[in-house]
This record gives structure tokens, C-alpha cells and sequence, in this order.
């Protein structure tokens, strides 16, 4: 999908266009690379992060697992509540261990991220070590992630290009295909 345009960003909203988010995700995994830590495995968070975490275990070559947290469902998920962590990892590299790198899209309010970082080596003891990284950091967050590529002064929401998909459904992605053919 190419991108639309843009709206222009304020401290209330930050608006991030496809071509931005690419490049931010780039620049994420040239500050993991950069610190020289060597990582046994990429964990992302679904589903902020499962984006992010795909690009970084292709680039830095290291298995990728996923792990379901939630705490975005009300309001059409744009107010935070509970935290819900799934109860298990999902990995074709077997159980975690090692150097765990933790990568989302964002630390907000910096519960989530506290809560997988805190809980990991207590459900897979091998692990020795745990790492995250984000795109936004943002300076309302009790979490500091390591490492990051935007910190946000202001709490703007953030609006990446992919929530586009986020009230659409198979008739309205018909609909916009039918008025713009791929070429």
C-alpha cells in the first residue's frame, strides 16, 4: 500500500507515515547492532511490536519469538486498561535462554514492558539477561527501555500507518482496491 499523506504532527499527535516507519525501524536495529551485545533471540510484543521484532531478527540473524500482551482494548483501543500477558511464548527455536532481546513499538506508560522484563526470567530461568528496545520512548513512561530511536517529551498518541487496517474489513479493503488497482 502506498503511503497517503500524512497529516502534519503536534504535541497531541504524532503522525508517522509508512516510508518514516521503515526508516525508524532501521534506525532501532543500528543502535541494537551498535552496542555490541549479542542477542540469543528477538521477543516481540504482538502486536505493536511483531513488525519491529521481524525486521530485527532478519537483520541481526536471531530467532524470533512473539508474546501476546494486551492492555489497549477499550475505546476502540485507544484507552489503556488491564494488562493482559499471554501465559506462554511462541518460538520455533524452543524456550528462551540467553540474551533476550524485548522489542515493541513504543513504551508508553511503561507498564507492559516492566511487567514482560520483570516476569521473563521468572517462566524461563535460562534466560540471562533481557534487553528492549522501541521506536518511542516516551518521557511519561516509568520503564526506560535501553535502548530507543525517538524520545517524546510530550505524550502525543501515536497514529502508525497500519492502524489504517484497524476498522476496515474485507469489504472496505475491496472497495478501496476496486477504485485503485495495483498495477
Amino acid at each position: 500500500m502506498q503511503d497517503q499523506k500524512t497529516p502534519p504532527s503536534t504535541d497531541r499527535d504524532l503522525w508517522v507515515s509508512w516510508d518514516e516507519y521503515h526508516d525508524l525501524i532501521e534506525q532501532l536495529v543500528l543502535i541494537v547492532a551498535r552496542s555490541g551485545i549479542e542477542f540469543d533471540h528477538v521477543l516481540c510484543l504482538a502486536r505493536g511490536g511483531l513488525r519491529v521484532g521481524d525486521v530485527i531478527s532478519r537483520v541481526l540473524d536471531r530467532p524470533l519469538a512473539i508474546l501476546s500482551t494486551s492492555s489497549y482494548r477499550a475505546s476502540g483501543g485507544s484507552e489503556q486498561g488491564e494488562l493482559y500477558v499471554a501465559p506462554s511464548v511462541t518460538s520455533a527455536q524452543g524456550p528462551l535462554s540467553g540474551r533476550v532481546l524485548v522489542v515493541d513499538d513504543l513504551v508508553d506508560s511503561g507498564v507492559t514492558l516492566a511487567e514482560v522484563v520483570r516476569m521473563l526470567p521468572e517462566r524461563y530461568p535460562d534466560i540471562t539477561a533481557v534487553k528492549s528496545a522501541v521506536i518511542w520512548f516516551k518521557a511519561i513512561s516509568s520503564f526506560v527501555p535501553d535502548f530507543y530511536v525517538r524520545f517524546l517529551t510530550t505524550n502525543p498518541w501515536i497514529h502508525q500507518p497500519f492502524e489504517a487496517y484497524d476498522h476496515q474489513r474485507p469489504r472496505d479493503l475491496a472497495e478501496i482496491r476496486a477504485k485503485n488497482p495495483s498495477s
